[in-house]
């Protein structure tokens, strides 16, 4: 089972960006992190990270055929890019969104998610934790329902 972890804009900047909304670890802390809860779970994990709306894209359309499932935090991209949603349709890839905060209790635009149309499920506002949450319930989800699509792709 292989998990891709794609990030978005500015977690690059982890443990300097305001650490009192998103603490003092870095980006190589949660990549350290999540490659530490995918074993646990028995899944592979690869860790991206862009600046770029097109390279998360990219990223997203590789994972076909390649990933298993997809853990994304969209950052500020998730209130703005149809084009992360579609790519994210388009692979049709069990997917979870992310955030380190809860932006639900942040300013009002952030709480628009046009990533969250194309994920199955929503995990907000539990800093790292959330990412090993996200990796455990793929791992669950994909371990009943892979089969069941290799079989009906096989019909």
């Amino acid at each position: 089972m292989t998990v891709w972890i794609i990030n978005g804009p500015n977690l690059n900047m982890l443990g300097i960006r305001e650490p009192e909304i998103y603490g003092k670890e870095t980006l190589a802390d949660l990549e350290r992190f999540c490659r530490a809860a995918g074993a646990a779970c028995g899944a592979a994990v690869e860790f991206f990270q862009s600046n770029h709306e097109g390279e998360l894209v990219t990223m997203i359309q590789q994972a076909l055929g390649r990933a298993d499932g997809i853990v994304i935090n969209p950052a500020a991209y998730t209130h703005t890019s149809v084009a992360i949603l579609d790519a994210l349709k388009a692979v049709a890839l069990p997917a979870v969104e992310v955030h380190l905060s809860d932006v639900s209790r942040r300013e009002e635009f952030r709480r628009v998610s046009y990533s969250s149309l194309g994920c199955r499920k929503v995990i907000a506002g539990k800093g790292f934790e959330g990412y090993r949450e996200a990796i455990g319930w793929l791992t669950k989800l994909t371990e009943e329902e892979i089969p069941k699509e290799k079989a009906k792709r096989n019909l």
